[in-house]
Order: C-alpha cells, then structure tokens, then sequence
C-alpha cells in the first residue's frame, strides 16, 4: 500500500444519498478474484447504458452520456464528493477496490457507513467526514469551476481549497499512521516478523512432534 501524506486532484460530485456498495461495485463483478481489474465496473450500472458482466469488451458498451464520471471535466478526478452514508449496504471489500483501482484517493461525505469506511483505509483511501453544509458548498464550488482542485493534507488534517483556505477535519490516529505509513494488516504484521519467526522456532523446538 503506498503511503498518503497529500494529495492534489480534481474533485467530481456525485449528488447522490445512500449509494451502496452494491451500486459502486455491481455483484456480479464480485467473481473476479485479485484486487485490481475493477475499476473499470466502477458505478457499472450508472455508467454504462447496457448491463455489464465480467470479461466484456468495455469498448462495445455506451456510456451513460448523463452520469457524471462520463463528463470530460471530470476525466481525471482523484477526489470524490458525495453524500451521507456513502458505502453503506453489504460489506464487500471489492467496494473500496473498486474506487481505488479507478484511481481515487479521497472520499468527501458527510457520513460513512462503519464497515465501508473501515475498508477504505486499509486499502489506501481517505474517507474524509464534513458537515453537510461544508459538502453543500463544495457542491456549488466544483460546478461552478471547471476542474476545480483541491489539496488533501493528511499529516496536518486539513483540506486546502483553491482561494487557499483550509478545512480541517478529524481523523483517527491511528487510521492516520497507517495511512502515512502505507501499512496495510498485512504490513502491520509484518513489521514483528523477527519476533514471529522466533517464536515459531521455539515454539516447533518445544512441540517437535507438530512438524
């Protein structure tokens, strides 16, 4: 996982309360098995006009001309906008994947459900919780700009906007080393790998018979 300390990207807003993971990452797609390939069936059925399955030539599909992530001016957007209790539904893993895969860093919302926002952050995305009324403005700041940018400042917490003024926000300590550290569970874990490989050789050496 590679760390985040900033980021600076475009923001795009998806106007949209109680999106579910089922709608970030349609259950169909679940079949892949590796964690890449799935930003492409990202919002699938918002984003494209006919149903989507895994394997099919994403280049036969049309798209959604109305669905925002299909405008031009939001082509390369890193940093997502939405609404309260984004991620919510089941707790599919492959949601965070997806948005990751696509190439998003940072999530903006006035709310997340627990196990979704809980699966962003070990797999290398901001989940960032504001008022509502600070998400409503940042609406109305993204459609009035075309590429409207904002700096993300994890070490310092905060939000840094185009006219240079910050936001702050909370996050867990914790959440936050890990993030900066790039440590996933597994990295977490492998960090006392000399003390878990001595006592695995102690432990074999006391229970020889278990080899």
């Amino acid at each position: 996982m590679k760390p985040f300390i900033t980021h600076t990207g475009i923001a795009v807003p998806l106007d949209r309360a109680n999106i579910d993971t089922d709608a970030i990452i349609p259950k169909q797609f679940l079949k892949l098995i590796k964690k890449t390939g799935f930003g492409p069936h990202l919002f699938d059925e918002w984003r494209y006009l006919d149903h989507g399955e895994p394997g099919m030539d994403l280049t036969q599909r049309k798209k959604n001309p109305d669905f925002v992530l299909n405008q031009a001016r939001y082509e390369k957007a890193t940093i997502l906008i939405t609404r309260e209790n984004f991620g919510c539904g089941s707790s599919r893993e492959h949601a965070p994947w997806a948005l990751e895969d696509y190439g998003f860093k940072t999530i903006l919302a006035p709310s997340f459900a627990d196990i979704f926002h809980s699966n962003c952050f070990k797999n290398g995305l901001l989940p960032i919780v504001l008022h509502s009324e600070i998400i409503s403005q940042l609406f109305k700041s993204v459609a009035a700009k075309k590429g409207y940018t904002l700096t993300i400042d994890l070490e310092n917490q905060c939000i840094i906007l185009p006219s240079n003024e910050k936001i702050s926000f909370e996050v867990d300590a914790y959440r936050k080393h890990c993030l900066m550290s790039g440590l996933d569970d597994i990295g977490l874990t492998m960090q006392h790998s000399e003390n878990i490989e001595a006592f695995e050789k102690t432990y074999y050496q006391k229970n020889s018979w278990l080899l």
